[in-house]
């Protein structure tokens, strides 16, 4: 769901807890529509360091606090340092939810070019595709903005540096803030229309999710507002104000509502709705409906949209990439039919030599100008009728057949050699596609993009200006229930490295059978491996293969020193001829990644 005004009012109230009086320490800007504040405040005696991240991204638009650093950009873009110009070493003096809409307003003090102290404001609007952060002066002129948006683009309102910043318009919402009984009950749910929609189209920051909760928590099981009697509506109502009422005294209980092991829904408030809070510490479990809860909005938003987010980027920075491999994936497709379609037309060969070996023993009984000899074929005791050319002899018939049989045999030859070639290259480009699949960070691009340029599909470039290469990615890294390390391959460069370098040989390898998928490696240290990191193993394996959309993925296992690399073939490609095999689920939740890598 959408960042609604709830869960904003929960986001405010905690950054208020946490930045109020902290001094802006750094700034940077990470994505083009992407900044981070690093504070520096101090609490209850203690010096603390928050980062701030805020997105205007239009597809995953979001603000939340968090511990993890973000890669900082050698050059600053210019939004960035004109943030650090006026507001670098900035104290944050106030932060605020106005009229319940998605925005967050930050005061920040700092001295100006006089050494006089001014207010600068920093607007975050988090609004779906037009989300933007905007930097405005005391009296709410724009500076300047992460995003332009002209007359050309919105004919609503311009946000350009110069102009007045005006709120969105509120299409005639109310505050929900602003509750009144009278109002609700004769005016709002008196629209003949759904009671969700009568609700959250006419409050400002109420979403569908929060207005079907506002209804199961009235325990009303109507569907229009025509079907509601007074009982019902008081019942609505009274909800609504509850809910309200939390709010407005800043008591938020921030949860994740889980179908199975899939996120659905979040919220700074419980949604009762999707049924009752799971303990903390368990992981939700596949077959059960429930709710996570969290001690911070943040910490939600974080475990809710990271995943999401991260694949967004990725595949973002990843297209042109994917447009390359897609691209030689077609061609090679067309290719390896049309070769697999010219391998089936000489299947007819060895007729040719059958024919041609039987006009060479009976072409004497074929009478001048016939069109067929009819004859016994020795190999089986029919009776064949072999098609001639009339205005040829027997011999030269005989000749003919066998020219063909030859040809086709030769062309068979060729084309089985060429068939290999091109399905082992588009096995390879497929298993390239399930690496740019599974990406999680720059570092994984950049392998893929050298592992491409090793192969020939992407031109080797030496530009002496090039910026700093990303940091060479690693292999994931898990350790099984039992305190086995297995590691999983991103990649084809990687998945060699794994099997071929840091692979022991009494080392176990599996690998998702007959489909393109990572190599992972279960590190034995000399022990006989339980049952149960064989299954974790094989999960990872299925989890990391182009089957993982399937409900059952076949998985092979054998040891590291059954594997053998032909020369000259594509990165991560093996084969082996001693392996056992086992079905799992292509699902690794409730197996722990290892956080320090030891490889």
């Amino acid at each position: 769901m959408a960042m609604d005004g709830i869960t904003i009012a929960g986001l405010v109230k905690e950054l208020r807890d946490n930045l109020i009086g902290g001094r802006i320490y750094k700034i940077y800007q990470p994505e083009v529509d992407e900044i981070c504040l690093i504070v520096k405040n101090r609490l209850e005696d203690k010096n603390l360091t928050e980062r701030l991240v805020i997105s205007a991204d239009a597809g995953l638009p979001m603000i939340y606090l968090s511990d993890k650093n973000k890669e900082n950009p050698e050059v600053a873009p210019n939004f960035c340092m004109l943030l650090r110009k006026h507001v670098g070493n900035g104290r944050i003096k106030d932060i605020r939810q106005p009229d319940f809409e998605r925005i967050i307003e930050f005061d920040i003090e700092h001295l100006d070019d006089m050494g006089d102290v001014c207010i600068k404001k920093l607007v975050v609007e988090i609004m779906g595709k037009h989300s933007n952060i905007i930097f405005t002066d005391s009296k709410d002129m724009i500076i300047d903005s992460i995003k332009h948006i002209s007359h050309a683009v919105s004919s609503v309102r311009e946000v350009l540096p110069g102009r007045i910043y005006e709120y969105p318009p509120s299409k005639e919402k109310i505050n929900p803030l602003n509750l009144e009984v009278n109002y609700f009950i004769n005016h709002i749910l008196d629209k003949n229309m759904p009671i969700d929609k009568a609700i959250y189209t006419s409050y400002t920051g109420i979403s569908p999710t929060m207005a079907n909760e506002i209804i199961y928590r009235a325990n009303i099981d109507k569907k229009n507002t025509d079907e509601l009697n007074i009982s019902d509506k008081e019942q609505l109502y009274d909800s609504f104000k509850s809910l309200m009422d939390n709010v407005s005294d800043g008591y938020f209980t921030p949860c994740i509502a889980y179908n199975g092991y899939t996120p659905k829904e979040f919220s700074s408030v419980r949604l009762t709705a999707y049924g009752s809070m799971y303990d903390a510490d368990i992981m939700p479990s596949k077959d059960k409906t429930g709710l996570k809860p969290f001690d911070s909005i943040s910490k939600t938003i974080w475990e809710y949209y990271s995943g999401k987010s991260i694949s967004s980027r990725i595949k973002q920075r990843s297209t042109d990439l994917r447009k390359l491999v897609s691209n030689a994936i077609e061609r090679t497709s067309k290719k390896f039919d049309l070769q697999t379609a010219q391998l089936a037309d000489t299947e007819k060969r060895d007729k040719y030599k059958l024919y041609g070996e039987l006009i060479t023993t009976y072409g004497y009984s074929a009478k001048p100008g016939a069109e067929s000899l009819e004859c016994d074929n020795y190999y089986t005791g029919e009776k064949i009728s072999i098609p001639l050319n009339p205005e040829k002899t027997a011999l030269e018939n005989g000749k003919k057949y066998f020219e063909k049989y030859n040809k086709l045999k030769r062309t068979y030859e060729a084309l089985s050699v060429l068939c290999k070639e091109t399905k082992d290259e588009l096995t390879y480009l497929l298993s390239v596609q399930n690496s740019l699949d599974i990406a999680e960070e720059e570092g994984d691009l950049a392998d893929i993009r050298r592992e491409l340029m090793e192969s020939g599909y992407i031109r080797k470039t030496h530009n002496k200006n090039k910026t700093k290469n990303p940091a060479k990615s690693k292999p994931l890294h898990y350790i099984s229930s039992d305190g086995y390390h297995m590691y999983v391959g991103k990649n084809n460069l990687q998945n060699d490295e794994l099997t071929f370098k840091i692979a022991a040989s009494d080392d176990m390898w599996f690998h998702a059978k007959q489909t393109t998928g990572s190599h992972v490696i279960v590190k034995c240290e000399g022990k006989e491996l339980p049952d149960a990191t064989y299954e974790e193993a094989a999960r990872l394996a299925a989890y990391y293969s182009s089957g993982r959309d399937g409900s059952k993925v076949e998985i092979d296992y054998t040891t590291r020193r059954n594997l053998k690399k032909p020369p000259k073939a594509n990165p991560g490609f093996v084969i082996y001829h001693t392996n056992y095999s086992m079905t799992v689920e292509p699902d690794i939740h409730g197996i722990n990644e290892y956080t320090e890598e030891k490889i």
